[in-house]
C-alpha cells in the first residue's frame, strides 16, 4: 500500500489541502461527482439524508479521500472529492453507491414502499473534473512548453 502524504497550505487561518504525495507521484485531483436516487424519488432529507452523509464520508475516511463539498438535496447528492491517483472515478462511484444502498434499505424499512430489488441508487452518475485553473490557461502551458 502506498503511503500518501498530504501538503497543506494555510490562507485565513485555515487549512486546506493542497497537493498530495506518494512514492513517485505529486497530485491534485479533484472531481465533482453527483448522482441521483432510484427513480429521482425525493427522499433524501431528515434522518435519512443524515445517515447518507455519515456513510459517505465514512467510506471517504477509509478509502483515504477527501470530500471538500458534500450536498444532500432530497432528489440527488453533490460532492467534490480529492482523491489519489490510483483508483477510477467510477469505481469511487461504485464504493459510495453501493455501500450506503445496502445499509440504507437495511436501516429504512420503509423504503420498501418507494423501491424494490437490490438498489437504493439510479444508475449512472455524473463527473467533472475540476481545477484551480481553467483549460485555455492549461492549454497554452502545454503549448509553450
Amino acid at each position: 500500500m502506498v503511503a500518501y502524504k498530504q501538503d497543506l497550505c494555510i490562507i485565513n487561518n485555515v487549512m486546506k489541502t493542497k497537493y498530495w504525495s506518494g512514492a513517485h507521484t505529486r497530485h491534485r485531483l479533484m472531481v465533482h461527482i453527483a448522482w441521483i436516487p432510484k427513480y429521482r424519488k425525493r427522499l433524501l432529507n431528515g434522518a435519512l439524508a443524515e445517515r447518507i452523509r455519515e456513510l459517505i464520508q465514512e467510506c471517504a475516511d477509509v478509502n483515504r479521500w477527501h470530500i471538500e463539498e458534500l450536498n444532500i438535496q432530497p432528489d440527488h447528492v453533490h460532492m467534490i472529492l480529492q482523491f489519489k491517483p490510483d483508483m477510477s472515478i467510477s469505481k469511487m462511484v461504485q464504493r459510495f453507491k453501493g455501500k450506503s444502498s445496502r445499509i440504507v434499505r437495511l436501516e429504512f424499512p420503509e423504503l420498501e414502499e418507494f423501491y424494490w430489488g437490490d438498489s437504493f441508487w439510479g444508475d449512472g452518475f455524473f463527473a467533472e473534473t475540476t481545477g484551480n485553473v481553467g483549460l485555455d490557461r492549461i492549454k497554452a502551458y502545454v503549448r509553450n512548453q
